[in-house]
């Protein structure tokens, strides 16, 4: 059954790429409606975990895995599951920012048909509604027929976050939405996750211990492939549990 608490359960997840093993028994919760921050240096698994989540590596040769991955108690695994509606639920913004190189409109208009609407007054109520909830309208509303491919790095990724949002998902994932952005457009992401976090579960990657501090509710702490540790946001970074979680907030490794 379905713990309403938490949005994403994994169970003793492991994953590999052919010999080289990236998750090894990760279990971990991540509850509905708040920000989880995945922290750990590079390589530590915190990528291959957020993929796994939307089955992202399954496009990758190789890959084998054990355990479960839940979402709202439903293993995403299970052969019923229909990875299109899935990926729908649970929508993914990258590092870099990939917007087609389509108009703004498209852009954001692309899932919402892709899911069989096609009527422009919809398709327009949606478009505006998903830009608002980006916070990139004002920006924009003047601009819907020009490539968004012409906006700045920190608009783009505010276009990839509302065409996330476009298709009505229940999670976003993040894999360092802001790491490639200048501090004024990180600010900006960073407002959006704050305001948008009662109506979706955020799970996002960072290198940034001043962004997990600032923006999350929940943090782990990932090292080679395992969880080290989880817990509220504040006593990882003022009271861990573990040696090695304090060594890496404190920056003495990463």
């Amino acid at each position: 059954m379905a713990d309403k608490e938490y949005k994403i359960e994994s169970r003793n997840f492991s994953l590999s790429y052919g010999e080289n093993l990236a998750l090894l028994n990760v279990s971990l919760k991540v509850p509905v409606n708040q920000v989880t921050a995945l922290i750990g240096p590079s390589g530590c698994g915190k990528t291959t975990f957020l993929r796994s989540i939307n089955r992202m590596n399954d496009l990758i040769d190789g890959v084998r895995r054990t355990g479960t991955m839940l979402v709202d108690g439903i293993d995403v695994y299970d052969r019923h599951v229909d990875v299109v509606q899935l990926r729908r639920r649970v929508g993914m913004v990258f590092q870099k920012s990939n917007p087609f190189p389509k108009s703004v409109f498209d852009n954001i208009a692309y899932g919402p048909r892709v899911n069989g609407i096609n009527k422009r007054s919809e398709l327009e109520e949606i478009v505006e509604e998903a830009l608002q909830q980006a916070a990139i309208w004002d920006e924009v509303k003047d601009r819907l027929n020009e490539s968004a491919l012409t906006l700045s790095g920190g608009q783009q990724q505010r276009i990839c976050i509302a065409r996330c949002l476009a298709v009505k998902p229940d999670i976003l994932l993040m894999d360092e939405p802001a790491s490639a952005l200048d501090p004024v457009s990180t600010a900006k992401i960073e407002e959006l996750i704050f305001e948008l976090k009662d109506q979706y579960t955020f799970l996002i990657v960072t290198h940034n211990m001043q962004q997990a501090a600032r923006l999350s509710d929940m943090t782990a702490f990932l090292y080679r492939g395992e969880l080290i540790e989880v817990d509220r946001t504040r006593n990882i970074f003022t009271r861990p549990r573990k040696q090695q979680t304090e060594d890496y907030v404190t920056g003495r490794f990463g």
